[in-house]
């Protein structure tokens, strides 16, 4: 997640031949561009025979809360090193299955002015190494709004960021409602600097029209993105201007909505609340 800052499941067949891939799914070891460093056809790079190892298809009553097996919710309204304005909270106004297969993360203007938000986490209960990390996801819209899906690196807060790594898998600012970025953050490129490219809507049309799958392929020294199935970039060890590549160790996942910061800025007159990212899916396969 661009900054600043010091920083229904399923277990079925598949998942248990998949007990045996114990490293990928372990917790306990371990300013947008457009032109990526490389790129191939999405044929190339985006393995068609990934195998299922884990997902949380968001399957539940409506208004139940997020599987607690598999999330975490941070909490607080300190900036998050960004200038954000939202108090990230657990309440089910904020973030709540909604019957028909979704996890639902809503951003609000209280009655006080004040903004609310949900950031949810996996870490210590799914920390997925190399594969692919894929989600279905509906961002919401809006000036100074800024849905994420991206992981940091295991050892996070241990190695402080960007040191432990960060991998953005999508992104989006409200003032671009045609783009989503996909990033790396890791020691010598964070920031305002980091390992960046942006992906255009085909038809120039806003992402929050409709539901998009967003994905990493990440292997050991690499890693692509696409949306769609549509790989736009990858990046490898090759690509970090001399600095270390962090990717090879257990990262774990990240889903939230931002309310301002100084990437974003923040909300105007033409921003309506609430604002909801509806979250068909998050799945993990083997490559």
């Amino acid at each position: 997640m661009r900054t600043e800052r010091s920083p229904r499941t399923f277990l079925a067949p598949v998942a248990t031949a998949a007990l045996t891939l114990l490293a990928l799914l372990s917790p306990g070891s371990a300013s947008a561009s457009t032109a990526p460093a490389s790129a191939a056809p999405a044929s190339d790079t985006v393995d068609s025979q990934a195998a299922l190892v884990w997902s949380d298809e968001f399957n539940g009553p409506s208004g139940s809360a997020p599987n607690p097996a598999n999330w975490n919710h941070e909490t607080g309204n300190h900036g998050w090193g960004n200038n954000e304005l939202q108090n990230y909270t657990n309440s089910r106004n904020n973030s709540a299955l909604d019957g028909n297969g979704n996890l639902v993360i809503t951003a609000r203007q209280e009655a006080n002015g004040s903004y609310t938000s949900a950031r949810m986490t996996t870490q210590g209960k799914v920390q997925p190494q190399y594969g692919r990390i894929e989600a279905r996801i509906q961002i919401p819209r809006g000036q100074g709004i800024w849905p994420a899906f991206w992981m940091l690196g295991g050892s996070f807060p241990g190695t402080p960021w960007p040191n432990s790594g960060e991998i953005d898998i999508m992104e989006n600012i409200g003032r671009e409602p045609h783009l989503v970025h996909g990033s790396l953050h890791g020691p010598g490129y964070s920031g305002g600097n980091p390992l960046t490219g942006s992906y255009m809507h085909p038809q120039g049309w806003s992402f929050a029209d409709t539901f998009h799958t967003f994905a990493v392929d990440w292997r050991p020294g690499s890693v692509t993105w696409s949306v769609n199935g549509n790989a736009y970039q990858t990046y490898t060890s090759a690509d970090t201007r001399g600095n270390p590549w962090v990717y090879d160790q257990q990262f774990f996942m990240i889903l939230n909505v931002a309310v301002g910061g100084n990437w974003p800025g923040y909300p105007d007159g033409s921003t309506q609340f609430p604002q909801r990212m509806v979250v068909d899916y998050v799945r993990v396969y083997s490559l």
